[in-house]
């Protein structure tokens, strides 16, 4: 059992029987008065939104999910379907994926989380690899401070390619390096 201020986004907890992951804690008070925690939080099972207050000292069951390494396979409308290495299937939701649906690529690798021996969602690898779909040319003179453009990145599905912001001299056919966490652009990988 954790107290809630011990309590991170990204943590799995189980409130009311039901876990829970903390998506954004915003915390209120004084020590003198006492802190307090408004937590967001979704169901993994059924995907609902919560929102709640908790005070420092409420105590949690912290949730500690089995992760096991797959690959994607396919997308089966509107499940995803990933493979472990004894051909195993698994089929997620497209809600419970988050950003990595930007980024998923036929026979890419990453890790399903289960929880009670159901497959619930995948972690990417932090950084991954992607080639620019499309990204306007530069602008002639558009040179001072740090000036960004949109680039599309390929995956395999077209509708749910994800535009991140690059520097101007990222062109449409360049292979680049993404931080999967941050959605940012890290790097030009040059052959």
């Amino acid at each position: 059992m954790k107290p809630a201020k011990e309590i991170r986004v990204g943590n799995i907890i189980m409130v009311d029987s039901k876990p829970m992951i903390v998506l954004r804690s915003d915390v209120n008070g004084s020590s003198r008065t006492g802190f307090t925690y408004k937590w967001k939080m979704k169901n993994l099972l059924t995907n609902s939104p919560m929102e709640n207050v908790f005070r420092g000292d409420d105590k949690f069951d912290v949730v500690v999910l089995d992760k096991k390494p797959v690959t994607y396979s396919y997308f089966a409308d509107p499940l995803f379907v990933f493979m472990d290495e004894e051909y195993n299937q698994y089929e997620i939701e497209e809600e419970n994926l988050g950003d990595a649906l930007h980024y998923l690529k036929d026979g890419m690798e990453c890790e399903a989380v289960f929880y009670d021996g159901k497959a619930i969602s995948v972690e990417l690898p932090t950084t991954i690899q992607r080639v620019v779909a499309y990204a306007e040319p530069a602008v002639k003179g558009n040179t001072s401070g740090n000036v960004l453009k949109e680039a599309k990145l390929e995956n395999a599905i077209e509708a749910n390619r994800h535009t991140i912001s690059v520097p101007l001299f990222v062109s449409q056919d360049d292979t680049i390096e993404v931080d999967t966490r941050t959605n940012e652009y890290k790097r030009v990988i040059r052959n």
